[in-house]
């Protein structure tokens, strides 16, 4: 990663440019959805992202990372979802989104949260300590790409539920 890169909380000045970033971000991705920024939209505006990242290169934000509470068995267990996780197409392969998912997850624990289940690429969260999981799931989602990672207390069991804002669309 560049010497130069910072990581700090995202600011409400932040919101436009963030936007921006993650739709160009998940543009060309095949397993995009197509609504990312949306729903890092809507946790910003509905407070539910407990942590909101940005990484920040001089004066120009070139990646970030979200993490919001998820329910598993309709229960708040304390654990939290990672997404959505995006760096500038232009900015790959510079260990931003490292850094990132670094910061969030030391973040998380810092926070007490008990653990973090994210969907993904199966070949690039287990580098963070993602595994695969037959405790909990999420309905419609392919086991391979959904890994959990257990801060503290016991592995939750049941289906995760994301924050409505994962349903948001425009």
């Amino acid at each position: 990663m560049s010497a130069g890169i910072i990581i700090r909380d995202q600011k409400t000045c932040d919101f436009a440019v963030v936007r921006e970033l993650v739709s160009a971000a998940f543009k060309t991705l095949p397993v995009a959805c197509g609504r990312e920024q949306f729903v890092m939209d809507a946790l910003w505006t509905t407070g539910a992202a407990s942590v909101a990242l940005v990484a920040q290169d001089g004066g120009e934000i070139v990646g970030q990372a979200a993490f919001s509470k998820v329910m598993v068995g309709g229960q708040d267990v304390g654990w939290h979802g990672c997404g959505p996780v995006s760096v500038l197409p232009a900015r790959h392969k510079q260990g931003i989104g490292s850094a990132l998912m670094r910061a969030g997850l030391e973040r998380l624990r810092a926070l007490g949260s008990k653990g973090c289940v994210v969907v993904g690429d199966p070949n690039y969260y287990p580098r963070f300590g993602f595994t695969n999981t037959d405790a909990m799931f999420e309905t419609g989602v392919p086991l391979e790409v959904f890994m959990a990672i257990r801060f503290a207390g016991e592995m939750p069991k049941g289906e995760v539920k994301f924050d409505e804002a994962f349903e948001a669309t425009g």
